[in-house]
């Protein structure tokens, strides 16, 4: 399934800009162009997580990054998950030796078949090798994979 073929064409430019300054506000020390690549990865993750109901994934902690800036701004992640398919909920959790490689691969496999490709550099191992630290302490494992849940019946 194709999801889109410039991902960030989600997002309009003043989003994007917006998204990316909740990252830096978080990370002052991190480089613009790499706060722009961690909200990339952070929309692939999500809508990756969105068209796939039921699959565990999960993002590292400098794409989590990301995505705790997107869910900062609600609206438009909201309206991100609605037009991929369900709202894709979060719950975090931290514990590095509890670190499944499983999740990631298929996470990557997942944003491939969206017709993206991951920037592995920012999709690598949570202890090693790590491109940039961020303030994100979530790390998810294979009990607090991501699943997308439906919206609830509001009475």
């Amino acid at each position: 399934m194709t999801c889109s073929t410039d991902v960030r064409a989600l997002l309009s430019e003043e989003e994007h800009a917006a998204v990316t300054a909740t990252v830096l506000d978080s990370n002052p020390n991190m480089a613009v162009d790499t706060g722009q690549r961690v909200v990339d990865e952070a929309i692939k993750f999500v809508v990756a997580c969105a068209t796939r109901p039921g699959v565990g994934l999960a993002p590292p902690r400098v794409v989590d990054e990301g995505w705790h800036a997107l869910l900062l701004h609600s609206a438009l992640y909201a309206r991100l998950c609605a037009r991929f398919g369900d709202f894709v909920h979060h719950y975090p959790g931290w514990d590095p030796t509890n670190y499944d490689p499983q999740i990631l691969d298929r996470t990557r496999q997942a944003i491939t078949e969206c017709g993206w490709e991951p920037d592995n550099e920012l999709w690598g191992h949570p202890t090693e090798g790590v491109l940039v630290e961020v303030a994100a302490k979530c790390q998810h494992s294979p009990d607090c994979a991501i699943r997308p849940m439906p919206k609830p019946e509001w009475p």
